[in-house]
């Protein structure tokens, strides 16, 4: 979802499988028309020798959803030097921080994997009004395999709040114009509208992960 005016036809979402295809080089890819390349290198936390790959999403973004079950398959079958990351971003909707620290709660304990797919299908298939921190607590109190009081304890931290500071900080960073989108390496910047589709923005990531490997 843009931040003005998303365009889902650039951005189609189609759920079936991706096609099997050897790895595009990077050189098949134009910088300024099918990613862009970043002015000022944005900060990564990939370890040593590893290349980071960033999804910027947000839960209340009804594309992200539309996407998700895509992109799990995906990451799974991603190269060993690739460090993948979620973001959550500071746009779509107006309780975006609490989605934010929705995200990095389920993170801290290690309950991501199990959850990113239910939040997508409790807002945006079973309608569920999750929204503000109020409500987000509520609901993962009613989760079965979430403990409740340290779901709650972990969203208020303040180690929480500062992850989704610098989550926004990370959105500025790579000028992130809509959801879902990548950041790659600290360096290259991709979404749907920019690469025709997000199947091919899958493509662009990895050729542009495998040339950021080289160095």
């Amino acid at each position: 979802m843009k931040r003005r005016d998303f365009s889902l036809a650039a951005a189609a979402v189609t759920l079936a499988p991706l096609a099997a295809h050897a790895q595009t080089p990077a050189s098949a890819f134009k910088a300024g028309k099918d990613y862009v390349t970043l002015g000022k290198p944005a900060p990564v936390d990939a370890p040593a020798g590893k290349v980071e790959v960033a999804e910027f999403f947000s839960y209340n973004c009804p594309h992200c959803a539309a996407f998700e079950p895509k992109l799990e398959p995906w990451i799974k079958k991603l190269q060993p030097y690739v460090a993948f990351r979620r973001i959550p971003v500071p746009f779509v909707g107006n309780d975006v921080e609490t989605k934010q620290k929705l995200y990095y709660t389920l993170e801290a304990m290690g309950k991501v994997d199990e959850f990113q797919m239910k939040i997508f299908q409790a807002i945006h298939v079973d309608r569920q009004r999750i929204f503000g921190d109020a409500a987000v607590i509520e609901w993962a109190g009613k989760q079965p395999g979430l403990d409740a009081k340290k779901f709650e304890e972990t969203f208020k931290s303040f180690g929480v709040a500062g992850k989704a500071k610098r989550a926004s900080q990370m959105t500025e960073a790579y000028q992130v114009a809509g959801v879902p989108a990548f950041g790659v390496a600290g360096r290259y910047y991709v979404d749907g509208d920019l690469a025709g589709s997000l199947d091919r923005a899958l493509q662009i990531v990895e050729a542009l992960a495998a040339e950021s490997r080289k160095g």
